[in-house]
């Protein structure tokens, strides 16, 4: 497998301190690098992560709030200039079209590089092949907004202790392409002889209040980067504003049965990390308080799915 990380460009929330940058997240997936909410400053982030702009294929806005997309026009201009050989997706909250062309014609320049702007309508799968399917789901912000799961493909392994003898070679490949195959005993079934490995997943929300479709997006994915502009004590402040606090990210980390939570998107009101980080750890605690310029590995996925008594167990 390569190298499968997440890169913390920025933390900050609206507004940027001396520690933190606007907000942006960029993850090497593979062969993909994919950029998410390129804030203010998100250019000279990549330069300080030692990242060539030429690396990214796919950004996602999720709303287009200055401190999630004003870092955008240089990262495109940084692209033209690398004269990057590959088309760079764009996906963006559909209402928002007119604000993407304005940021992407702000100023003249040449531009080298081939973009493929794709506007999100609706919840659902936006891309599905090579083993990888990425979605969208609908948050609630005040304006149109999207959090965004990567999520690979699930994989197979079979135990060749539970093959009947005349099941080899060719007629394996069988079983596993259609599912089901005809024996000497009888019918055969994939599941029956195998176990369910899920892939791994990566889950970004970025900007919402609480909300079912922030869970069913998070459902169990192995990392979750999820705002936490407030602390509890704020915890009006941030149903007013359609923030969540560091407990009510943890709290979706945790009925989602997430396997690690990265806080981000910190108010400028907030000096330390620490209160984030104990009030996250209370709920979940495979929290951690994310900094500018943190790495962070995406988990290993070790369990397995046993399905032979028709009934799903995790085993690990």
């Amino acid at each position: 497998m390569q190298a499968r990380v997440l890169t913390v460009l920025g933390t900050a929330a609206q507004v940027p301190t001396r520690e933190r940058n606007h907000t942006g997240l960029f993850l090497r997936w593979d062969r993909h690098g994919f950029l998410f909410d390129p804030g203010e400053g998100t250019q000279r982030q990549l330069v300080q992560a030692g990242i060539s702009a030429s690396n990214i294929t796919k950004i996602f806005l999720t709303h287009f709030h200055g401190d999630h997309c004003l870092g955008l026009p240089g990262v495109i201009q940084r692209l033209s200039l690398q004269r990057a050989a590959h088309t760079v997706e764009i996906y963006y909250p559909s209402k928002g079209r007119a604000y993407l062309d304005r940021l992407l014609k702000c100023v003249p320049f040449y531009q080298f590089v081939e973009l493929k702007p794709l506007p999100v309508e609706a919840e659902g799968i936006l891309y599905s092949e090579n083993g990888l399917t990425i979605s969208a789901g609908i948050l609630d912000h005040g304006t149109q907004t999207f959090g965004y799961r990567i999520q690979e493909h699930s994989t197979r392994t079979i135990h060749p202790e539970r093959l009947p003898p005349e099941v080899s070679g060719r007629r394996i490949g069988e079983l596993k392409q259609r599912g089901r195959i005809e024996t000497e005993n009888g019918p055969l079934r994939l599941e029956e002889v195998s176990t369910l490995k899920p892939g791994q997943s990566f889950v970004c929300l970025l900007d919402t209040r609480l909300c079912e479709e922030a869970e069913k997006l998070a459902s169990e994915a192995s990392l979750l980067a999820c705002e936490a502009t407030y602390l509890e004590s704020e915890a009006e402040l941030a149903k007013e504003y359609r923030h969540l606090t560091a407990a009510q990210a943890a709290e979706i980390a945790s009925r989602a049965r997430v396997e690690k939570l990265v806080l981000l998107h910190y108010s400028q009101r907030y000096r330390s990390l620490g209160p984030f980080l104990r009030e996250a750890q209370a709920i979940h605690p495979e929290a951690y308080a994310a900094r500018d310029g943190d790495v962070i590995p995406l988990p290993r996925v070790e369990r397995e799915i046993e399905e032979r008594s028709g009934q799903a167990t995790a085993k690990t």
